[in-house]
């Protein structure tokens, strides 16, 4: 989780993506070459349905979305469309909203995502991700937010919440793949002493046998910039968390592109010895500037 900045609403948002929504629907219907009245008449529906659905005054439901490409002959649009009606409400869900309730309950939720996910593909280019933090990481993460959202604090909550998540490691269906750059192993979001054992719990969970994990150390020629993190959840849903918001996007195209932009992360990335040797590296750096310190 970050820290926030200005930006639209959620409920504009919202609204801007039903208008979008609105606005390729009455593309399909021109390019058919038909008038409202026409495909009003064609689905038996009022006219003022168009107008209302294509003006984002109405939300369509799953039916209309299928018997509007039908009517257009543009049947192949479907799931993309299905895709971004399903989203509307959650695509951006603003962080002083999702958290006015505490940080417990959040976690719940991301939970019952993670329970229903077989693949996990994880790029962070600033954090430790949260299936793999220690209990101490995670304490200092939710620190931050409870400071900056004034929300409840559920702290110690919180933390048991994250930590039973990480129970989803261990079960042999499902197969993760974290990449991270060696930024994530030196920004200083802790004290050293538990950025510390941080770092020794990654290379302790990169021994799992369904977990791979991947650092792009700082020597590496990127061929995508890491422009922030994002968790692929097998091929329905990404998430990204932005400095007010967490947005979740779903359209076919959206995690395609996300998948491809994971590829080329985890192609440039270094894996195994090569990767534990980066994290010692971190560790070695770390544990001189502790001890210059204490001097």
């Amino acid at each position: 989780m970050t820290l926030p900045q200005t930006r639209a609403s959620g409920a504009s948002n919202v609204h801007e993506a039903r208008i979008a929504l609105g606005n390729r629907l009455r593309e399909l219907r021109t390019d058919a070459g038909m008038s409202g009245k026409e495909l009003a008449e064609s689905l038996s529906w009022r006219p003022s349905k168009v107008s209302k659905i294509e003006h984002a005054k109405q939300t369509p439901s799953d039916a209309d979305i299928r018997a509007w490409t039908t009517a257009t002959k543009r049947e192949a649009e479907a799931p993309d469309l299905l895709a971004s009606l399903h989203t509307l409400e959650i695509q951006h869900a603003e962080w002083q909203r999702q958290l006015r309730g505490g940080l417990k309950p959040h976690q719940s939720e991301i939970a019952e995502i993670n329970a229903k996910t077989r693949l996990f593909r994880v790029f962070e280019s600033t954090y430790i991700p949260g299936l793999l933090q220690t209990a101490q990481y995670a304490r200092h993460r939710f620190a931050q937010s409870i400071t900056v959202f004034k929300i409840p604090n559920d702290i110690n909550e919180a933390v048991r919440a994250r930590v039973q998540r990480q129970d989803i490691l261990y079960r042999p269906e499902k197969r993760f793949h974290f990449v991270l750059t060696e930024a994530a192993l030196r920004y200083r979001l802790c004290p050293p002493e538990i950025m510390l054992g941080q770092l020794d719990r990654l290379i302790s969970m990169a021994a799992l046998p369904n977990v791979k994990l991947g650092i792009v150390g700082f020597e590496t020629a990127y061929v995508v910039a890491p422009a922030h993190g994002f968790w692929l959840l097998d091929e329905e849903r990404v998430m990204v968390e932005t400095f007010s918001a967490e947005l979740n996007l779903a359209q076919p195209q959206e995690t395609a592109l996300y998948g491809t932009v994971f590829d080329s992360l985890a192609a440039v990335a270094s894996y195994g010895r090569s990767a534990r040797a980066i994290i010692t590296r971190a560790v070695d750096d770390l544990s001189q500037q502790v001890a210059e310190d204490s001097d």
